[in-house]
């Protein structure tokens, strides 16, 4: 697999500086039911790396500081973490809000026939990957069979209440198939909704639209196809400033399985952590409420993908 670290690291992208810490972002570990063209932690069935219970323990300390506001947990399939349950019954008992990223076709995995009913009985809010709302589009891209075996995931999740209840949010993740921005949130939300319920009776809050990171598994294949230079000539002509002040790095850790902190989860899979003045990596046990606050985030060129058009984010553009 082709390397993008070294096409990213010299930047002219603006510095960025952090406000109050109250989202950690975690990645549970790389094993995951499926493997996906776009993934940029190249996630996989054969993936061993997972978060161990001293780490998933050290996260629970954290949940309890008071601080967390939201633990977003990530993955591969973040539910195939052996911990997981342990992890959430504790955040939600904490008061802390969970969102677990969802691939939709875990709820239908052999020994995970219990999940759907686990995180709407504690409250867990689903981000749902559904790159398309056409059954060819989403195999192509994830494999024949994911399309199906999400929408009956999504219908299951709306008979326990999921997208009825306020306290039960669905919202559904769109990635463009090539190098391309994502088109407009909205206008691709709303013929979401009109598709799902009129072929599928489905119903969901929001679409989260983000654009493909230059990294990893769809970094590889940029380069492969030699497009990546194309592809970043995209990136920063769409460049937008006002989309800066709300980048999500400005609020959130991210953290790895074995505990390590960055800026994001792409500077994650670029294997540049958050270092502390003695240019020390940092870990989950240095992490407090304003353990960052005088650290600058660590930028590169791919960090237009989150400030291209409408913007980019976990949480979907950032404008509207």
């Amino acid at each position: 697999m082709h390397s993008t670290v070294h096409l990213l690291q010299s930047t002219d992208f603006p510095k960025v500086r952090r406000l109050r810490l109250d989202t950690v972002q975690v990645n549970l570990g790389y094993l995951c039911n499926q493997s996906c063209n776009h993934c940029h932690v190249n996630a996989g069935p054969n993936r061993k790396e997972l978060m161990d219970e001293a780490n998933i323990d050290g996260l629970i300390t954290l949940m309890n500081q008071g601080w967390v506001k939201t633990l977003d947990l990530t993955g591969g399939a973040p539910e195939m973490n052996p911990h997981f349950r342990k992890l959430v019954v504790a955040a939600r008992k904490a008061g802390v809000r969970v969102i677990d990223r969802c691939n939709l076709t875990i709820l239908e995995e052999p020994g995970y026939e219990y999940l759907a009913e686990f995180l709407a009985e504690q409250g867990v809010e689903v981000s749902a990957s559904l790159p398309c709302y056409l059954e060819d589009n989403v195999d192509k891209q994830r494999g024949k069979g994911v399309f199906d075996s999400s929408i009956r995931g999504l219908q299951r999740l709306n008979q326990l209440g999921y997208a009825q209840k306020a306290q039960l949010p669905l919202n559904l993740v769109f990635n463009p198939q090539g190098p391309s921005l994502p088109p407009p949130q909205e206008a691709l939300e709303a013929d979401y909704k009109q598709v799902l319920f009129e072929k599928f009776g489905i119903q969901f809050n929001s679409l989260l639209t983000i654009t493909n990171m230059p990294i990893a598994r769809f970094g590889s294949t940029l380069i492969s196809k030699g497009t990546f230079n194309t592809y970043m000539e995209v990136l920063k002509g769409a460049y937008k400033a006002e989309n800066l002040p709300s980048v999500m790095c400005r609020g959130l850790v991210s953290i790895d399985y074995t505990g390590a902190l960055y800026d994001c989860d792409f500077n994650q899979q670029l294997g540049w952590p958050i270092r502390d003045s003695q240019g020390r990596a940092m870990h989950l046990k240095d992490l407090s409420e304003h353990a960052l606050d005088d650290i600058e985030v660590t930028v590169g060129d791919h960090c237009y993908a989150c400030t291209a058009g409408q913007g980019s984010s976990c949480g979907g553009a950032l404008a509207a």
